[in-house]
């Protein structure tokens, strides 16, 4: 399987920092916004998100974590022999009436980002849901898109993204491959 890197470090920090822009633009400021990365990498993704838009506007933004294991449709499939594991949701504020940003590494087929939709539902009536990926692959299986792209890589279903954070993989970036 061959691969090719589509964004280096340099890369991945210049989409994140325009993607910060973005975010601030569009909603005239970071009042009410929380960035909520979905697990794992999306994460570290908001994190990244908020120093940016802190740097930037010189005010915090909170930022909470999400899981969706136990919101995911293909659960039984993937759970049919252990436990679900689940890795926690950690939201610092209440989402009701604030304006949820959820953060993720690639977007699909769009079936993340809906349990990840039911997930923040659960905890509350935000004023609007918006979304914000590094990549965007296309292939969606929902009428499901992003607010805020990093990259658009159209892909053919035989490739895979793999999206690296150094918090996770030890370096920064993302590649393509070939699954043929």
């Amino acid at each position: 399987m061959s691969k090719t890197v589509i964004m280096d470090e340099q890369a991945i920090r210049r989409a994140l920092t325009r993607i910060a822009h973005e975010i601030i633009e569009r909603n005239k400021g970071v009042k009410d916004i929380i960035l909520t990365g979905i697990k794992t990498r999306g994460e570290f993704l908001a994190k990244r998100l908020a120093e940016r838009i802190e740097q930037i506007e010189g005010n915090s933004v909170s930022v909470g974590v999400i899981d969706i294991t136990l919101y995911r449709d293909d659960l039984k499939i993937k759970t049919e022999n252990q436990e679900p594991q689940l890795k926690g949701t950690d939201i610092p504020v209440q989402v009701s009436d604030k304006k949820i940003i959820l953060v993720d590494d690639v977007l699909f087929t769009g079936r993340t980002v809906r349990a990840a939709m039911d997930a923040v539902m659960d905890l509350g009536r935000a004023a609007n849901i918006q979304l914000a990926v590094l990549i965007d692959r296309g292939h969606r299986e929902l009428p499901i898109r992003a607010d805020y792209v990093g990259k658009n890589v159209p892909t053919s279903s035989k490739e895979i993204i793999s999206a690296s954070l150094v918090e996770v993989d030890g370096l920064d970036e993302v590649a393509i491959a070939s699954n043929e």
